[in-house]
């Protein structure tokens, strides 16, 4: 008998996707699984009517065959991969979706997406598509953890790249697929994973978290009509791990795989903003609320941090889509607005003349000695005073985590805004008694839009009471 800690990868991924007990989920992890979905839910339909998600739908609807899955916060139904493709780049759209720090994948978006799309298409019971999805999320995040650093420093951009590997493997759990036909899933998905870095501050960006979804709901189509994956399509010598980064990481990657979760790890960020920015922003508000410091009395700005801070953040800003990863602009908005919400990553703010102007002020430092996501801000006044603060762990980190109700008001605000017509609260409550529904009917027609459809869409249907 063939050792399983020997096995290829994607026969250890699929042996544990499929053959792992619902009643095994610790119940810590299955509220972590809810907190998700709370934020997932909040982050996409807070932007259903942005026209670069109306622009998606218009796409995808005209691609689009069956009409038996729902597009967050809007009117119209798409066939399952359809919307999947447009919900998890919703939920991407604003950098304001959850985060697994050991990799700086945001996991949600694409897995979440993928099965409730699937789960809703083909009736599937609310704790089977929950358990799925907890699955699918894990397999990301250990395939993030077997190529970091180097896969993210090579250009890929991790949250699509892993994203569609793990929404793979939770389309294939929900499917009911066995061992085998799990771990050609996942191989299948191999071959369809791309993503990157460059598009950070571009809508392409959210198109390959969108594609992601997608791609997982046909890699597990495709594997249950019996398509096939090289059993070693994750480790082989020209296999996705060595294409997408260094000599993976194989045994710390998969140790304890079924009995410890690593999705355990998965944090939520207080602020629309790149992960990174959350210490910057921090440190900026914590000056400005302790020495009382006043823009214009301000004459520099450094914010120093590691390397990943640096390449990511020391950019020039163009529009909305940098400033939410931009050094620059967390430090403005914190010392000109004093506060880093909505309103301060939204495109008046980025064109605010006195939002550019401190932007200006702002420079940014390599310091080797500061950990991932810390940040050391320091400030000089016009009177020669010299203020400092360092960050180590944001709000929303491991260490100060987002509270149920804190996710809850963020997601609630979220809706709020989005002008749809959603009754947070009632949502909050399907997606906390999902473990109990026979089916995704209920939350998912809670989280359509009451209000707002594409003028003249053709493919835009109205809503049974099934």
């Amino acid at each position: 008998m063939t050792d399983p800690a020997s096995a290829p990868v994607t026969q250890r991924l699929g042996a544990f996707v499929a053959g792992h007990r619902r009643s095994a989920v610790p119940g810590p992890l299955r509220r972590e699984a809810r907190r998700a979905l709370v934020n997932f839910l909040g982050c996409a339909i807070g932007v259903a009517g942005d026209p670069a998600i109306e622009a998606l739908t218009r796409v995808l609807s005209d691609l689009s065959g069956r009409r038996d899955a729902t597009v967050l916060g809007r009117r119209e139904r798409l066939d399952a991969g359809g919307a999947a493709f447009v919900n998890a780049a919703a939920a991407n759209f604003l950098d304001f979706d959850d985060t697994h720090l050991p990799t700086v994948i945001h996991p949600t978006a694409p897995v979440a997406a993928a099965v409730l799309a699937l789960g809703e298409a083909r009736g599937s019971a609310g704790a089977d598509v929950l358990h799925a999805f907890l699955l699918g999320a894990e397999v990301a995040c250990r395939l993030g953890l077997m190529v970091s650093p180097g896969h993210y420093a090579r250009g890929w951009h991790i949250t699509a790249t892993c994203g569609v590997l793990g929404a793979a493997a939770a389309c294939a759990r929900l499917l009911g697929h066995d061992a085998d036909r799990s771990a050609n899933a996942i191989g299948v998905a191999s071959g369809l994973s791309a993503g990157l870095v460059e598009n950070l501050s571009w809508p392409a960006k959210n198109v390959g978290v969108g594609n992601a979804a997608r791609g997982g709901v046909l890699a597990a189509l495709l594997a249950g009509e019996g398509y096939t994956a090289a059993p070693t399509a994750i480790e082989g010598p020209l296999g996705w791990a060595r294409a997408m980064g260094d000599v993976p990481a194989i045994d710390d990657a998969l140790a304890g795989l079924g009995k410890t979760w690593s999705f355990a790890r998965n944090t939520y960020k207080p602020y629309p903003a790149g992960i990174v920015m959350h210490a910057v922003i921090d440190a900026c508000l914590e000056l400005r609320r302790v020495h009382g410091l006043r823009p214009d009395k301000i004459s520099r700005v450094t914010v120093a941090g590691d390397a990943l801070l640096m390449a990511r953040g020391d950019r020039v800003v163009r529009n909305e889509r940098d400033a939410r990863v931009s050094i620059h602009h967390a430090a403005a908005a914190a010392f000109v607005a004093g506060a880093a919400d909505l309103s301060e990553f939204a495109a008046p703010a980025v064109s605010d003349p006195a939002m550019a102007a401190f932007r200006r002020k702002v420079t940014a430092s390599l310091d080797e000695t500061l950990a991932p996501g810390a940040a050391t801000v320091t400030v000089e006044t016009q009177a020669g005073g010299v203020f400092s603060h360092t960050v180590t762990q944001a709000r929303g980190s491991e260490a100060l985590p987002m509270s149920d109700d804190e996710i809850e008001a963020k997601a609630s605000l979220l809706i709020g805004r989005s002008g749809t017509g959603i009754e947070a609260e009632a949502l909050f409550r399907l997606v906390h008694a999902l473990d109990g529904a026979p089916d995704l009917s209920a939350l998912m027609r809670a989280a359509a839009s009451s209000s707002r459809e594409s003028a003249g869409d053709p493919h835009t249907t109205e809503r049974t009471a099934s």
